[in-house]
Order: C-alpha cells, then sequence, then structure tokens
C-alpha cells in the first residue's frame, strides 16, 4: 500500500467519504503531504514520524513545562532559570537545547508522555494508524 491509498483507506474508515483517487492531491514540495478538499493530511511511516515529531519537540523545548524540562537538566539548573530562559520565548531554545543532559531520552519521553500526534497533528493532535503508516490531519 502506498501513502495515498492509506489516506483513502483511512477517509473511508474515520470519515466515511470515499474519494477518487483524483480528488486527493499531493504536494509538490513533500510527498508525504496530501491535499483533499480543504482538509491537509500528513501521511508518514513509522520512522517519519518519529524523525517529524523530534524535530517539532527539539524545536520547542523552550515551551515545554518547566518540571518537565528540569529533570532533563544538569545539577543546579532550577525551575526559576528555566522560566527566566522561557520568557525569551523561542530566542531561549538553543540556551535550553544546550542545557538538556539526554535528548534522546527528552524526546522519548515527551512522546511517550503525549503521543507523536500531539507534536505533528495540529489539527485534533490524533495520530491514526493505517496499515503501515500513521495520518494526521493538519489543518
Amino acid at each position: 500500500m502506498n501513502k495515498k491509498r492509506a489516506l483513502i483507506n483511512y477517509l473511508n474508515i474515520q470519515e466515511k467519504v470515499y474519494p477518487k483517487t483524483t480528488d486527493i492531491s499531493v504536494s509538490c514540495y513533500d510527498n508525504s503531504l496530501f491535499e483533499y478538499g480543504s482538509r491537509d493530511y500528513l501521511v508518514l511511516t513509522d520512522k517519519e514520524a518519529d524523525e517529524k515529531a523530534k524535530e517539532y519537540i527539539l524545536d520547542t523545548a523552550w515551551a515545554f513545562n518547566t518540571w518537565f524540562l528540569a529533570s532533563y537538566m544538569p545539577e543546579g539548573v532550577t525551575e526559576e532559570v528555566l522560566k527566566a530562559i522561557q520568557e525569551k520565548c523561542e530566542s531561549g531554545n538553543e540556551a535550553i537545547l544546550a542545557m538538556i543532559k539526554d535528548k534522546d531520552g527528552f524526546v522519548d519521553d515527551a512522546i511517550l508522555a503525549d503521543g507523536r500526534g500531539h507534536f505533528i497533528s495540529f489539527y485534533d493532535g490524533n495520530e491514526y494508524d493505517v496499515g503501515d503508516y500513521f495520518i494526521y490531519r493538519i489543518n
């Protein structure tokens, strides 16, 4: 099964719509991004979903709860220090990443806590498993 067929199967099962293959278009810049009407979907392999979630988590580490971040920080980095860095929003992300002791553990625990859908699907935070693919509605 290819990505487009996985999306068609998903739409038939979850959305109860029966699109023609011509109703679904693939993005010209990302072969994992599909448009169906006014909706956009990402269709990813397990590995691609892990990579996409990891990228988002590391790009937004500054926005995580300080109690969660604190468990990955060196001794002496308090929640108060993290809050001060977080006030810089995105520009504080590099400083927070530099202090995280175990980035892979941080990413794994974030996914374990909230699921990959939370970090990939900006529409509803859900992940749908269709065969070898995972589908995320992004708008």
